[in-house]
């Protein structure tokens, strides 16, 4: 008996390194917005939680100006930011595998929709997944819990111990909790160990190979 019917994955940091796209493009708005250069940390805690609330957390940004640096953001990400990314060795395979085994594939991105299907297409993702959400244009709902809350309901999913939500930053794993779902966590991308361990997973993978382990069952 499988130990998931259906695999929810986060997209940065799980199945893709957008480490460049994504600095570069917040490294271009704040040059926009002629903000002082920051710290490669502090463009890093980018990935995961909305850029909205990155911006105003820690910028001090107000609500229009959050407005604007993330309007130059998504220019450059539009432009050049969404293809400075490649996939993680073995994640096309371990895709596959999981998809002729008969498991539901699914994503959930605080990235901006529209991003995440032109990603999904470009790495041939999209013949695997089943279903995805990502945020809207103005970040609402954009938190990982609500967007996997959006998905269950978009795609008629029953939260149970079958469903599982995998990604690499505590916002992966407190989202799958409060859903009700199974969480792994995974330690190559971009989130912090102890934090990511402290929000205490169902499963760690520290591979792609491992996580495939974990997943495959």
């Amino acid at each position: 008996m499988s130990r998931f019917t259906h695999i929810i994955f986060d997209l940065d940091g799980t199945l893709t390194d957008n480490t460049r796209g994504i600095s570069n493009a917040v490294r271009y708005a704040l040059r926009k917005m002629n903000v002082p250069e920051c710290t490669d940390e502090t463009v890093r805690q980018f990935i995961g939680p909305p850029i909205q609330w990155s911006f105003k957390n820690h910028f001090g940004m107000n609500e229009r100006e959050v407005a604007l640096a993330v309007d130059f953001f998504r220019e450059y990400f539009n432009e050049k930011g969404w293809y400075e990314n490649e996939p993680y060795t073995g994640v096309n395979e371990m895709l596959e595998e999981l998809y002729n085994s008969g498991k539901k594939l699914y994503l959930a991105t605080a990235k901006l929709e529209k991003f995440a299907e032109r990603i999904l297409t470009h790495f041939g993702f999209d013949r695997y997944i089943s279903g995805f959400v990502g945020a809207d244009y103005f970040g609402n709902k954009a938190e990982k819990n609500a967007l996997i809350a959006s998905l269950l309901e978009k795609e008629r999913i029953s939260a149970s111990e079958k469903v599982v939500m995998v990604g690499d930053t505590v916002y992966d794993i407190e989202g799958g909790k409060s859903n009700g779902l199974s969480t792994v966590a995974v330690f190559y991308g971009f989130g912090e160990s102890e934090e990511l361990r402290a929000t205490n997973p169902d499963f760690q993978a520290e591979s792609v190979e491992k996580l495939f382990e974990v997943l495959s069952v």
